[in-house]
């Protein structure tokens, strides 16, 4: 589903923060009519607050009767209302529940103290105070979340400002042994790359450097177009690429994929060629524009299919992909970020690293780090990393070399399952 910026105001569209566009439908006639909108868990967990809130600020905006806890996870409110007005009343409460005063940064959480309720912002640290007048304050004072597990954001929130507060790595090296709980990513000989985990400060350093080394996307103009993208060129060249190449990013078609692959020149084949010949006419992969790359998934129909996020792991990144990571994570964010489109980020990895590694044996050593920086960006959540890390798969490589890469995971993988263990500890 094609996602929206949080913040309307905003227009560039790799603006990091995103959620899906409002959908309603009506249902019933008469007295009995009611709009039921069909995403708001979706919508309300991209704004990290609970549904009922949502919902209830549409029923005080409207006058109307709403359900603030259903069961089958269909949000009602009475009467007819057409999704671009309520997708208008949203913006007010983004504006008014969601945004911190100060940056006007979504990246907030609600506080409730001493009869007040605070936007405590994760991204600059400010605390600023909830107009107690509004309508909906009183719901929130009267429906305070029980005390309990914290959410998954919320942890991983308080986790970074743990990090960037103590100037500590989020991986803390780990002795041997937590692989051998896992009998199908490390008993069989296949992970003889094991990580090498640098310092917590080293690897801190790193990824930090790396994201101050982001430069604005430039805008595309249109005499920026040379390269001819007929359908004739693009398949010229496609035929000139090595044999190898094509072997490294043709995968077979699967049952959850309805374009499917065209025998080496599908959407997907033209997709990863233009950009390998953009990379060389360029010199390097680090010169490609992102907004060049999104339209050109676009004009092939693919930029929001998750296979395409399996093409760009492979061809858009050098052997310095986690330090390139950060600067691409909003183009690949704008792509999906749904499950399906995590699993195949993760697949491409597995085919970046594997597939590498044969001949650079030492690019084993960054997936706990290229991981770890995906997981910062917001691409990839702790659900899919972990179920990801349970069990190899020869979907996207052969079986070997996935058990390879997931054990050269384990220094990343058991810093996620600790850290999970400590929140729930300290709840």
């Amino acid at each position: 589903m094609a996602t929206i910026n949080i913040r309307s105001d905003v227009k560039d569209p790799f603006y990091r923060y995103k959620m899906e566009r409002l959908q309603s439908k009506i249902e019933g006639k008469g007295n009995g009519i009611k709009t039921v909108i069909v995403n708001l868990s979706s919508v309300a967990q991209s704004l990290a607050r609970p549904g009922a809130y949502v919902i209830k600020y549409f029923g005080f905006e409207l006058g109307a009767q709403t359900n603030t806890n259903p069961a089958d996870d269909r949000w009602i409110i009475n009467g007819a209302h057409e999704a671009s007005k309520l997708q208008d009343y949203l913006d007010g409460f983004i504006n008014k529940f969601v945004l911190c005063k100060k940056c006007k940064n979504p990246e907030t959480d609600v506080v409730i103290k001493d009869g007040r309720i605070l936007l405590d912002c994760k991204a600059c640290g400010q605390r600023s105070d909830v107009d107690l007048r509004l309508k909906l304050s009183g719901f929130i004072l009267k429906n305070q979340p029980k005390k309990g597990k914290k959410d998954k954001s919320e942890k991983k929130a308080a986790r970074r400002a743990k990090e960037n507060g103590n100037g500590n790595s989020d991986i803390k090296e780990n002795g041997s042994g937590s692989g051998d709980n896992n009998s199908e990513n490390g008993s069989n000989g296949d992970g003889d790359y094991a990580v090498e985990a640098g310092s917590d400060d080293e690897l801190t350093r790193r990824i930090k450097a790396g994201a101050e080394e982001l430069d604005e996307v430039a805008e595309v103009k249109d005499d920026e177009w040379t390269v001819d993208m007929s359908a004739e060129a693009v398949k010229a060249r496609q035929q000139q690429l090595p044999d190898d190449l094509k072997q490294k990013l043709v995968l077979g078609g699967d049952e959850d994929d309805e374009d499917g692959e065209g025998g080496g020149n599908s959407k997907y084949d033209q997709f990863g060629s233009w950009i390998v010949n953009e990379a060389e006419e360029k010199g390097s992969v680090t010169k490609l524009d992102d907004i060049a790359i999104f339209m050109k998934a676009k004009e092939l129909g693919i930029e929001n299919k998750h296979r395409t996020l399996l093409v760009l792991v492979q061809t858009i990144f050098d052997d310095d992909i986690a330090k390139q990571i950060p600067k691409r994570a909003p183009m690949l964010k704008n792509i999906g970020t749904s499950e399906k489109h995590q699993k195949a980020l993760l697949g491409g990895v597995e085919r970046f690293v594997g597939l590498r590694g044969k001949e650079k044996p030492e690019i084993y050593e960054q997936t706990s780090k290229i991981l770890l920086v995906l997981y910062n960006e917001d691409l990839l959540t702790e659900e899919v990393l972990t179920k990801w890390g349970t069990k190899a798969s020869k979907k996207y490589i052969d079986l070997p070399t996935s058990k390879k890469v997931r054990k050269s995971a384990e220094t990343f993988l058991t810093w996620l399952a600790e850290a999970e263990s400590d929140d729930d500890d300290s709840d």
